[in-house]
């Protein structure tokens, strides 16, 4: 059976998703929730728990602002569970969503899920691939009236991959800052330890997948990606409440608003892109606060600007870490487009020995990679659907070595040509105005450019 004719079968067979409702407490300085999920007969109970620090003052939020708080993570935990059957109703009782409310998140789930219906061959289209109704008795969230007791703060979400280090490195003597690592690995951990932080210095959210969705997925349904920086998003908002912070410094780059798939809204990293981030920012500032400010602190940067700000940051060199496929093992795989581009990136900047070093091979000798790498450059039509960078970047990077390094016999880029005129110094001199950064944090960056 393709894939299109069990999503057509599962929509048929499972009529509705329901979100029930959410629960949460605070034990022992702990914060903990769980959200109730319902699909037809089967239940899902996600959960997080937010380990206790000093820096929290749970007790300070008003309860109407941590209520519509943790309500909108459920929405956006949500379709991690929807993907699974595809139902075409969402029934959300919680609380009521009005008709923008309802086009808003119809849009993140769609743009977000893109990559799911692309990738599994599911013709859908925004109009009809669910409807989003509001228990008739629930009540509307009440959005906060300007928090006045958030303070000049910055939380960093850190991924343990060298933009979040960009931004910790920039950031973390020039204002007060927290760390925050969702789902903690050894990457996350040595890269905030090599930054100067403290376990007890860092915020930390132990999410947890409710273990019925693993099962299912192993039994066949239907799985895929999901826009994992958006659920990011609200978390974040949470925490920055919890630390009275005003200030949420994503690590998100230009480079991130490519599409994956040319011509098309079908992205990878589409709630990365600066088209979720407005998104998100007029949507939080209309339905859950005016004055926390959410954005992302490299935005105005392309790849290899990051790279360079990253070469210079020798403590991290051996603890970073971005490669999906090792996630588990905390390590590179080699294998991979992630891998692949995270060393065309660095390439112009560190010397292939060390990178060699850093990923345990020498990634230009593995002719396995080629085809990733044709990819990569745009020489077949689809990008990797991974976090990687632009066409043009990669083809720089190409340029470049085919410049500099004499010794590409039996490489990935022996025989290959220099494509275009297309320079790493072109991108180097960027600076994105489309960006949200506000005026101390664009100083900060272009000092850390100039430096």
């Amino acid at each position: 059976m393709s894939n299109q004719a069990k999503y057509d079968s599962l929509r048929e067979k499972f009529e509705f998703f329901c979100y029930d409702g959410f629960h949460y407490s605070v034990e022992n300085g702990n914060f903990i929730a769980k959200f109730d999920f319902v699909v037809n007969d089967i239940e899902f109970h996600p959960c997080f728990e937010i380990p206790s620090r000093s820096f929290y003052k749970w007790n300070e939020i008003p309860k109407p602002l941590l209520d519509n708080l943790v309500f909108h993570i459920g929405m956006i935990e949500l379709i991690s569970y929807w993907k699974i059957t595809c139902p075409k109703k969402v029934i959300v009782k919680p609380f009521a969503l009005d008709d923008e409310q309802i086009r808003w998140w119809k849009k993140l789930y769609f743009n977000g899920m893109g990559e799911f219906f692309y990738v599994n061959g599911i013709t859908s289209n925004i109009n009809d691939f669910m409807t989003v109704e509001c228990a008739n008795d629930a009540r509307h969230s009440e959005r906060s009236e300007e928090s006045r007791f958030l303070t000049e703060k910055t939380l960093i979400p850190v991924g343990g991959g060298k933009d979040s280090v960009v931004t910790l490195e920039l950031l973390k003597n020039r204002i007060p800052a927290i760390p925050l690592i969702v789902n903690p690995r050894g990457a996350t951990r040595e890269c905030v330890a090599a930054a100067g932080y403290e376990e007890n210095q860092v915020a930390v959210v132990k999410r947890t997948l409710d273990p019925t969705m693993l099962k299912m997925n192993a039994e066949g349904y239907l799985n895929g990606h999901t826009p994992f920086s958006a659920l990011l998003a609200f978390y974040t908002i949470l925490i920055g409440f919890a630390t009275k912070s005003k200030y949420i410094a994503l690590s998100n780059e230009s480079s991130a608003n490519e599409p994956t798939v040319p011509d098309t809204e079908i992205n990878h990293q589409y709630s990365k892109s600066v088209a979720f981030e407005n998104d998100f920012r007029h949507y939080v500032s209309r339905y859950i606060d005016t004055d926390i400010q959410y954005f992302s602190f490299l935005r105005p940067l392309n790849e290899l600007q990051i790279a360079k700000l990253f070469s210079r940051a020798k403590a991290y060199k051996k603890v970073f870490k971005s490669c999906n496929a090792g996630s588990k093992t905390d390590s590179w795989c080699g294998k991979c487009p992630k891998c692949l581009f995270t060393w065309m990136a660095l390439s112009p900047f560190v010397s292939r020995a060390e990178l060699t070093d850093i990923f345990g091979k020498d990634l230009l000798k593995d002719n396995n990679l080629r085809q990733i790498l044709d990819q990569l450059d745009g020489f077949v039509d689809v990008k990797p659907f991974e976090c990687v960078g632009t066409v043009g970047e990669v083809r720089a990077c190409v340029n470049n070595i085919l410049q500099t390094d004499e010794d590409l016999k039996g490489t990935i880029l022996e025989n290959i040509e220099k494509t275009g005129d297309l320079t790493v110094s072109d991108y180097i001199s960027q600076f994105d105005d489309g960006n949200n950064l506000p005026e101390l944090f664009k100083n900060i960056l272009k000092e850390g450019l100039n430096g």
